[in-house]
Formats: C-alpha cells, structure tokens, sequence
C-alpha cells in the first residue's frame, strides 16, 4: 500500500513535535519558517528544489 503525502505535511508534523517535545520555542520554529519562505525567493531556490527532489526520489527508491 502506497500512501502520499505532501513534503509541507511531514515538515509541520515534524515542526510541531519539536515544538511540544523538544521545547522548542514557537518564535524559533516561526524564524525558520520565514528564513525558508525569503530563501526561497533567492538564486539558490532551483537548487533547493532540485536537491529536496532528489532526496525523496532517493528515500522513495524511484529513478526516473
């Protein structure tokens, strides 16, 4: 059985748990998210992309 999940849905399961196990403070978890948000308005944002990708290909096992 295969299940799909968006990569945003797993980031925020894994943010909130960090939140309320690891004490991680709301304001921290937040300055995270908009350093990713302005990162991805940047040069290096194809990059990103192109390597998250790859990665979940790699962890999937699929090659296309």
């Amino acid at each position: 059985m295969t299940v799909s999940l968006p990569l945003v849905v797993v980031l925020g399961v894994i943010a909130w748990a960090a939140i309320k196990f690891l004490g991680v403070r709301l304001w921290v978890a937040a300055v995270i998210a908009l350093f990713g948000f302005w990162l991805s308005h940047t040069i290096l944002a194809p990059a990103i992309e192109s390597g998250t990708r790859s990665g979940v290909d790699v962890v999937n096992g699929t090659n296309d």
